[in-house]
């Protein structure tokens, strides 16, 4: 069944808004980022991620943003233009604000730590004045990230993004995307995070993010009536994570479906995530089956989550496709489960 429509005649498949970052993930592998000595350069923040996925994935793909105004800057609009992402409007920052930094720690194959610098950074300077009608209207979909949300002018950038993408019958999908990074409060991260849920067509993220998105409504935590309250605003798909344990889609018909992770050779415990959103994503404009997008997003996790980096390592289709065959054969055709 079909639970959400797109209009196909929009030149552009997805256009993410928000944080473009650069992560330095250790080479010194398995120490505590205290000692850690060495580190490769990518491209990072969920949104460029999720840019870079849909790209590899063969979609259109357009992007709102800012970035530094120096040779960091270059090099994120350098390596989008490579991956054949539209960087029209990737905007430079106007008062020397730098591109936030993550420097990752790999303590082993399951504890994994971040360590972000979120101060006075390039993407949370996107302004309205920046969002543009008339490219908003051009995409299939804008995916939002929550962490654009947590200050101002980027916070109103995104609603204003939001605003037009109803105006212009773009489907709104709601990454949440939390760090605890810039906030200021529980509160303030509910009130944000509820205004844009209660607009979404779909809603993606872990229990611990739905739970700060329901902060001030009083929903109980339940994963099936946290599903129920979002759809009662309209959303069609809440797909909520839970790690280790899978994931489930609901949609607004009542139904449910779930996931397994792919078996998967873990070299890190951070990135997944990304994956998973740019392929279930690109399912869905696919038309897919429910059970095929949650399929398809749990094996590009499982790639990611073996790959030294995030953005580089983003698959194509049929490297995803070559994974769930693979992973079928050896592990039986039951991976996925409704």
């Amino acid at each position: 069944m079909k639970y959400i429509d797109f209009d196909m005649s929009k030149p552009l498949d997805f256009i993410p808004i928000g944080r473009i970052a650069i992560d330095f993930n250790p080479t010194d592998m398995y120490m505590p980022l205290s000692e850690s000595s060495n580190f490769n350069k990518y491209v990072g923040g969920s949104p460029a991620n999720i840019a870079v996925g849909f790209a590899r994935l063969g979609c259109k793909v357009g992007f709102i943003g800012t970035v530094s105004n120096d040779q960091f800057g270059d090099f994120v609009v350098n390596y989008f233009d490579k991956e054949g992402i539209d960087t029209s409007h990737v905007t430079r920052a106007k008062n020397g604000e730098c591109l936030g930094l993550t420097f990752t720690e790999i303590l082993s194959k399951e504890s994994s730590s971040i360590l972000m610098y979120r101060e006075g950074v390039a993407d949370l300077m996107l302004s309205p004045a920046d969002v543009d009608e008339e490219y908003i209207s051009s995409a299939k979909a804008i995916v939002i990230s929550g962490t654009a949300l947590c200050a101002s002018p980027s916070r109103e950038a995104c609603l204003k993004a939001m605003m037009l993408a109803k105006k212009n019958n773009v489907r709104i999908i709601f990454d949440i995307d939390y760090r605890e990074y810039t906030w200021k409060s529980k509160d303030e991260i509910a009130v944000y995070y509820s205004i844009v849920a209660q607009n979404a067509d779909i809603i993606m993220g872990s229990r611990e993010e739905f739970d700060l998105t329901e902060g001030i409504v009083g929903v109980k935590g339940s994963d099936p009536e946290s599903a129920e309250y979002w759809q009662s605003f309209g959303a069609k798909i809440c797909v909520i994570k839970h790690g280790k344990e899978g994931s489930t889609a609901y949609t607004n018909d009542g139904n449910f479906y779930s996931i397994k992770p792919f078996p998967a050779v873990k070299l890190k415990g951070f990135g997944g995530g990304d994956g998973y959103g740019s392929s279930f994503l690109y399912s869905l404009l696919q038309g897919k089956e429910i059970i095929e997008c949650l399929e398809f997003g749990s094996a590009s996790a499982s790639i990611l989550i073996s790959a030294h980096s995030c953005s580089d390592a983003m698959p194509s289709a049929k490297q995803v496709e070559d994974f769930i065959k693979k992973s079928k054969e050896e592990y039986g055709e039951m991976v996925a489960r409704v």
